[in-house]
């Protein structure tokens, strides 16, 4: 593992995310593959296209996630009516899927990681060169799940949806702040504008001077996604979909190819139109200076 010796910086891959580096835009498949392999390969091509730095995915162990009374519990699916259990099984990847994404995301050349909900999946997850671990803000109060994560020693992105501060400082303490980055979120699919309070991201900032922060959107639109790396966030997530009408929870509150391609343009000119705050005059300044300033300032100089 790369050790930083910037404590604001975090090792993704080949890439490190924090201040003063680009921004790492990850695209979140999560299940929206409906369990299909080929769906999630064009998923990867429309991430790794639009210029993501990687794709993120859901591993669970569905004895261990699926409540014991929910197990039998029947519901309508695109493939006919099926228990809850088998329908978790049904859109869950085994280890021959991760191999294909795998080689289907190195050929791409982008990397792509998971969120563990169960120490198993850890595990399971731990098999293959992910650059990260991803704590989904409905596992940030799971304890054993956190300590798993960081003993892997690898860079855990924790969400904060859903949790106070008090519960994002336990977690922040059982995880350690020298590995993590923080992502502020509102888990509502799709969460409304006036819930997303993109101020947090500048309040988490002050409360973890060390700790890069990030933005793992659920909103419909991309402006919103773009104020947030405007307020500073080094790491934005979004859902994706290859269309928004296609069958599961998470489609309506994702970005169809099209949107993510536009999101990551727009993220770039951003974070170049951001500069690095000196203010200086610059050369392309010079002929509109002499032009149009009537009064030529002996302090131009300094």
């Amino acid at each position: 593992m790369t050790v930083i010796q910037n404590p604001r910086l975090r090792q993704l891959g080949s890439r490190t995310a924090g201040p003063g580096r680009p921004v790492y835009v990850v695209g979140e498949i999560g299940i929206n593959h409906n369990g299909d392999l080929d769906t999630a390969f064009a998923l990867i091509d429309a991430a790794a296209d639009a210029g993501c730095d990687a794709v993120k995915f859901q591993k669970r162990t569905p004895e261990i996630c699926t409540p014991r009374d929910q197990w039998d519990v029947e519901r309508d699916t695109p493939w006919g009516r099926m228990t809850y259990i088998d329908y978790r099984h049904r859109v869950e990847f085994g280890e021959d899927d991760y191999l294909a994404i795998d080689a289907h995301c190195a050929e791409r050349g982008i990397d792509w990681f998971a969120s563990p909900w169960d120490t198993e999946a850890v595990d399971f997850l731990e098999r293959f060169d992910v650059p990260a671990h991803k704590i989904a803000s409905a596992s940030l109060t799971d304890d054993e799940l956190l300590r798993a994560v960081r003993a892997t020693g690898k860079t855990v992105v924790l969400s904060t949806g859903m949790s106070t501060p008090r519960q994002i400082r336990h977690a922040v303490e059982v995880l350690g702040s020298d590995t993590i980055l923080l992502c502020h979120a509102t888990s509502t699919y799709p969460a409304k504008a006036e819930e997303l309070n993109l101020r947090v991201i500048n309040t988490l900032q002050e409360e973890y001077p060390n700790v890069p922060i990030g933005y793992s959107g659920h909103e419909t639109g991309l402006q919103t996604t773009l104020a947030a790396v405007a307020l500073g966030a080094a790491f934005v997530e979004r859902h994706i979909t290859l269309d928004r009408a296609m069958w599961g929870s998470d489609q309506a509150a994702s970005v169809e190819p099209g949107g993510l391609h536009r999101l990551v343009r727009d993220i770039r000119t951003i974070e170049t139109a951001l500069g690095d705050g000196i203010k200086r005059v610059y050369a392309s300044e010079l002929a509109p200076m002499r032009k149009l300033r009537r009064v030529q300032d002996a302090l131009a100089g300094v």
